[in-house]
Parts: structure tokens; sequence; C-alpha cells
């Protein structure tokens, strides 16, 4: 059992606590209280007033596919030898021992879903993990976190350039119906040989579908311009599935659009330059607009477009811009959380959820600032 004391604790749940006193014991926060108690025999942490945040959430990155340091490694991250590749699985392509995940937990990020690119129109499965650890299946928290989808230049380029279908969006949107319309008979039929006792030959990439078919998992769709952003709605309401926008670059025109259909999107990586037409109008004001407009975001930096320890600086940019601090710190813990369906474990800081917390040096919105000890599950990572 571990006591971090005297604290102020950023709950993102309750408010802030001060002098506050939190007990953590296999791998759980047990308490959190303004000059609590600690139990006899715990581990003690005296912050000395210091800021107690929960653990940073980036909900879109390809860490330890696109390792850092290794020539042509932008590449791993697309099975780009067709438009349509459900059967693949990110978990099966991490390199656990890429630095990108030490660098986030010195950075404060306990949480981030690796994802495949953006490459294909259906690109297969993302996976949540946290950052710690030399294996890869003990550091997942969900191993299938969505199908990963994609629309606009990117598919367009890489498919269409190489003389495979689809090469304009029209074939995007084609190829992606397509793809579910598969996935449904392919359950039709699967249903149908269960009934009557025959032999059915799985297929592995129609069965990493059928979670996002049953709604235990979203289509998670790489979308940056405003008519990308529709198409991907207008495809899953059809569908009846349920889905995220990733990136959601100009989500700003169309904010009021999305705050009807309830969306949740990741916005990011946005302190880049517009290396292509579809993120001409890439911006803070995104952000702004979306707050207004009353659309739940998480900030992400889809490392390593923006490398993953910059998420914070991410976050201090937006409130330069004009952001609230508060909004903020959400979009790098409960909003994050909510995206990843993990609400009930991450992203704040109350009893019974995972003990990934954050010591900081200084205001977490300070770009001065540095975590001076890093807990996830209740472990410290950083040496005191």
């Amino acid at each position: 059992m571990k006591a971090i004391v005297n604290a102020k604790v950023i709950t993102m749940a309750c408010g802030v606590v001060e002098n506050g006193t939190i007990v953590m014991d296999k791998g759980k926060i047990v308490s959190l209280e303004s000059g609590g108690v600690v139990p006899e025999g715990a581990t003690v942490l005296d912050v000395e007033g210091r800021i107690v945040t929960p653990g940073f959430i980036d909900a879109h990155v390809h860490a330890g596919i696109c390792e850092e340091g290794v020539p042509g490694a932008m590449n791993a991250v697309n099975e780009d030898t067709s438009a349509v590749t459900p059967h693949v699985r990110a978990i099966d392509g991490i390199n656990p021992s890429d630095e990108g995940f030490r660098n986030a937990v010195e950075a404060g990020i306990t949480c981030m879903q690796i994802l495949p690119g953006s490459a294909n129109i259906i690109g297969g499965t993302g996976v949540i993990v946290k950052p710690v650890g030399n294996i890869v299946d003990r550091m997942v928290i969900r191993a299938h976190s969505g199908m990963k989808a994609a629309l606009g230049e990117n598919p367009v380029n890489w498919q269409g350039g190489k003389g495979r279908f689809p090469s304009t969006r029209m074939g995007n949107a084609a190829c992606m119906r397509k793809a579910i319309g598969d996935a449904f008979d392919y359950r039709a039929k699967k249903e149908q040989a269960e009934k009557k006792g025959e032999h059915f030959t799985l297929d592995q990439g129609m069965e990493n579908f059928l979670p996002v078919l049953d709604g235990t998992v979203p289509m998670r769709i790489h979308c940056h311009r405003a008519d990308d952003i529709c198409t991907a709605i207008r495809i899953c309401d059809e569908f009846g599935l349920r889905y995220t926008l990733e990136h959601c670059t100009e989500g700003h025109l169309i904010a009021d659009y999305l705050a009807e259909k309830k969306v949740k999107a990741a916005v990011g990586p946005t302190a880049t330059s517009k290396t292509k037409v579809e993120v001409r109008d890439k911006g803070w004001h995104t952000l702004l607009a979306l707050k207004e407009a009353g659309v739940p975001f998480c900030l992400i930096t889809d490392h390593p477009v923006i490398p993953i320890e910059n998420l914070p600086v991410a976050a201090a940019l937006a409130v330069r811009a004009g952001l609230d601090e508060q909004t903020a710190l959400k979009a790098l813990t409960v909003e994050a959380a909510s995206h990843l369906e993990l609400e009930d474990r991450l992203g704040s800081i109350e009893s019974g959820k995972d003990a990934d917390l954050v010591v900081w040096s200084g205001d977490p919105l300070d770009v001065r600032s540095r975590p001076v000890q890093v807990f996830v599950d209740g472990q410290p990572q950083l040496d005191w």
C-alpha cells in the first residue's frame, strides 16, 4: 500500500483537493481525502504541495509500430497490400522496446491507443496499452479497441497511386460500404451455418469486424476535411455502427452538425505544418469551435507525427490560443478516457479507478513543468 500526502490534487471529477492524501493499493486508488489518514504500514510519498493529476492519455498514436530512430519506419504502420485489411492487428506489430513508450511515461502519459495507419480504407484493429513493460500482452488494457478506417487523401494517394481501387473520394466511400456490407453478409452466413450445424470457414478479418457490427467497439475513422467527416457519419449511420472521428481537422466548419450527431472527436496533430491540402485550415480554432458547440474532444499527437512527449505542450498551445485550462486538461484525461470507452477506469482520481497518477514540478500546462513522479497501476516509474 502507498500513500501520496500533502498534494494539490486536480481530480478531474470533484474539483481540486488541497492537502490531499491519495491511498493506493493493488494498482487501484483506495481513497482521496483532504488531510486524510495514512493507513498503518503504507509507504508514504510527501509531495510537498505539488500538483497531482490523473495520468494523461493519448488516444491516437502509432508508438511501437513507427519506432523512434528506425529508417523508413513510417511505412511499417500500413499493410499497404490492399485497400481493405481488417485482419491486421496493431498489437502484432508493436515493439515494446521502442523509446516512444519511455518518452510517454516521462511526459506523464500513462495510457495510449495504438492504431494502424491511414493508407487503407479499412486498416485493422487498434489496441489500448499502458506504456510500461517489455511484453506487449502484459501492457494491454483492451486488445481490440476498434476498427481503424480512413477517408480523404491518404487512401486515394496510397491506393490510387498504385493503380488500385479506390482512387477518388467516391471510391473511398464505395469501398468502405462494401467492406462493411461484406462483414454483415459474413455474419449472416456464419449464423445460418451455426443454426444448421454446418461447417463454416472462419475469416480472421471478418471475425475482427464482428465486434463492430455488434456495437462492442467502434469504427475509428481518419477524416480531416469536413466533407470526409460527413461521409464517415453518413456511412456509419446507414449501417447503424458506432464510430469516433479521428483528427476532425475541419470540425469547426460543421460543429453544430457534430453536436447534433453526438460525435466523439480526437483532434490533432495540430502543432505541425500543413503538409497536405486537406489540412490547410488546421488550427487551434477547431477546439474552440467544438467547445462552443458542446462537442466532446480529446487531444492527440498521432505520434510520431508529433512526438508523444509533446502532448502536454499541445494542450498548453491550445490554452494560449484561447481554450480554457479546464477543458484542455479534460482533453488529456476524462475526455480521452471517454473516447477510449475506459472512463470507468481512467481519466480522473477517484476511488476504485486505476492508480495512474502524475506528480508535477509545477502547473502541468506550463511547458516548463515536468513530471517528478509517475505512477502506473500504483507503481512508481521515475526516480524521485
